[in-house]
């Protein structure tokens, strides 16, 4: 059975008209449209290019970390070798992969480029107050972890399927680090009991990257059980969790649940703070659980 998917609120165009506005001022004011970025000669692409090659790295890598098309990716990097500075190389073990490193001449480029950059900023700063300049270094913090909210898609996904194993395995080894009694991967649900009518295993992706993810499964009739919400060290603090505990109670509705139980350790303080603010409400202990010391519940309104 497929999750009921509830309707967005819908954005409003004074929302879309502030992002936007800001986009345009803020591309214009780092000389982001200027063929000389920072006062070097070549574009904005080309010197994040730079940036982003590092120690060196494959081209499929960055195509896929930058969202590039592969014709303009490898234009770019054959231009910035015709300039001496990068390197094209084809490992041996690999003859598909074509990795990129940075030149000499490339490395003193990139720190001029921080050097530039580095400047610009200061130069933005300045002219506030030590005040004013903490109150916009939160606004930008809030402003990236929103960002980032906004782009991680969250996918239904076969309990049997390979990022939901992966993922499985990364919450396996994150709580076998964080509980004093470790953890035994037989815990972990089996997909068939959250697969189609039996439940539902979701998984967050950022970037194509697995990030977190969560399962539902059959309790008993018209009770399910939310099990392994879970999300990356790289992506917590985002509100992604909460994200993920939306989803899987919308598909207990969907599969007719009234009520959804979980259970958490001793130790995942911060868990059991997210259930209650979310609607959970403690409970005596429903299973016999070795790793459960905290029992909780919520009755779903909208469960058909």
């Amino acid at each position: 059975m497929e999750p009921v998917t509830e309707s967005a609120p819908e954005v409003r165009p004074e929302d879309i008209a502030a992002l936007r506005r800001f986009n345009r001022y803020f591309t214009r004011r780092i000389g982001a449209l200027d063929d000389h970025y920072l006062g070097q000669d070549r574009p904005l692409g080309e010197a994040r290019l730079l940036f982003e090659i590092g120690d060196g790295v494959s081209l499929r890598e960055l195509r896929a970390r930058l969202a590039l098309d592969a014709g303009y990716l490898s234009r770019m990097a054959k231009a910035l070798e015709a300039q001496g500075l990068v390197r094209l190389t084809v490992p041996p073990h690999d003859t598909r992969l074509r990795l990129i490193e940075l030149t000499p001449a490339g490395r003193i480029e990139v720190e001029e480029q921080h050097r530039r950059a580095d400047a610009l900023a200061s130069g933005l700063l300045t002219t506030l107050t030590a005040s004013q300049r903490t109150e916009l270094t939160h606004a930008l913090a809030t402003t990236q972890r929103l960002l980032r909210l906004a782009a991680i898609t969250v996918a239904l996904v076969d309990g049997a399927a390979e990022d939901a194993r992966a993922c499985l395995d990364a919450y396996a080894a994150d709580i076998d680090a964080r509980f004093p009694e470790g953890f035994d991967k037989t815990d972990l649900v089996r997909p068939e009991e959250v697969t189609g009518e039996a439940g539902a295993f979701f998984v967050a992706y950022e970037e194509g990257r697995p990030v977190a993810c969560g399962a539902l499964r059959t309790l008993e009739p018209g009770v399910g059980e939310i099990r392994h919400v879970w999300v990356h060290p790289d992506a917590r603090r985002l509100g992604l969790a909460r994200r993920i505990l939306t989803e899987l109670e919308l598909a207990a509705a969907a599969h007719d649940f009234a009520v959804v139980r979980l259970d958490t350790h001793a130790t995942l303080t911060e868990a059991q703070a997210m259930y209650r603010a979310c609607g959970y409400t403690e409970i005596p202990a429903y299973v016999d659980h070795v790793y459960a010391s905290h029992w909780f519940e919520k009755r779903l309104p909208g469960a058909r």
